[in-house]
């Protein structure tokens, strides 16, 4: 049986290890939410760090296919340069897009977005070819009726001039016939920067009028295939070098979301201690609460 003197500070010592209970329930509970963040951003930054790696070894190759394409489309463009070619102004033109299907690669899609809505503000009166979807998706939103053309499954591996082929043919089959068709696509500068240019891809009846195209002696009956087959070279061109800014803007991408990352689980760490030792803490001051309670009694 207790003393009457001994009971308050009985009843205080509980209320003390009551009020104390409720502080170390909700630590533990945050200790778990942030070892589960954690363990999420650990995971992320082995994802990026394993897409950059992938990026890199990509760029190689995509390098390399964007030297031999330029080849092609330098040479192929020296031909129009030489006989003087220039667009019919009283025509229409059609403006070919080229960007991937694929994200992930910081705002490489968004610059040819903004660079066509430039040129859409400027003439009205364009219409679209857009190659990949990530362009068409944003250019479907502000410019829908210019959209004439578009074509999925672009990304996936390195271009080659077959596809580029297969687009030439699908944009020699629309029924409207452009002055030119002008290419837009990423130029790739070294392998941190980029910016979106346009090259020309002339119609038949703009070569057939060109200055000094009769000094190539090229018969009429041929001229529909030189115009395809430039047309296909320019497309080979433009895809290989936006695929190279593709890789190497996702390369870039996720080095960045790496450090990110790091970043964020040297914070999390750091809090993660410091409730950790703040519970340690709080458990000491019940036990040394409780066995001065204890002696009390």
């Amino acid at each position: 049986m207790l003393s009457q003197a001994v009971r308050p500070a009985l009843r205080t010592g509980s209320t003390v290890v009551a009020r104390a209970a409720v502080p170390q329930s909700a630590n533990y509970a945050t200790l778990r939410e942030i070892e589960g963040r954690l363990k999420s951003i650990r995971n992320i930054e082995k994802i990026t760090k394993t897409m950059k790696i992938v990026a890199s070894t990509k760029l190689t190759r995509a390098q390399k296919a964007m030297t031999d394409s330029r080849t092609y489309g330098q040479v192929s463009n020296k031909v129009f340069e030489e006989a003087e070619t220039k667009p019919l102004e009283e025509k229409k033109t059609l403006m070919v897009i080229c960007s991937s299907d694929k994200g992930l690669c910081g705002g490489i899609h968004s610059g040819l977005t903004r660079a066509t809505r430039k040129l859409l503000s400027e003439n009205s009166n364009l219409d679209l070819a857009v190659i990949g979807e990530k362009s068409k998706s944003q250019l479907s939103r502000s410019n829908p009726k210019n959209i004439q053309l578009s074509f999925a499954g672009v990304g996936k591996d390195v271009p080659t001039f077959a596809d580029a082929q297969a687009i030439a043919d699908q944009i020699c089959l629309l029924p409207e016939e452009y002055a030119s068709i002008r290419i837009l696509y990423n130029k790739f500068i070294n392998a941190q920067s980029y910016e979106p240019v346009a090259i020309e891809a002339y119609s038949e009846e703009a070569i057939a009028n060109s200055p000094n195209f009769a000094a190539f002696e090229i018969d009429d009956a041929v001229l529909g295939n030189l115009r395809e087959y430039t047309l296909a070279n320019s497309l080979y061109w433009a895809l290989a070098e936006g695929h190279a800014c593709e890789q190497s803007a996702r390369r870039n991408a996720m080095d960045n979301a790496s450090n990110n990352a790091s970043d964020m689980i040297s914070k999390f760490t750091i809090l993660y201690n410091r409730t950790r030792q703040a519970v340690i803490t709080g458990e000491l001051v019940e036990i040394i609460t409780g066995a001065t309670a204890s002696e009390d009694m």
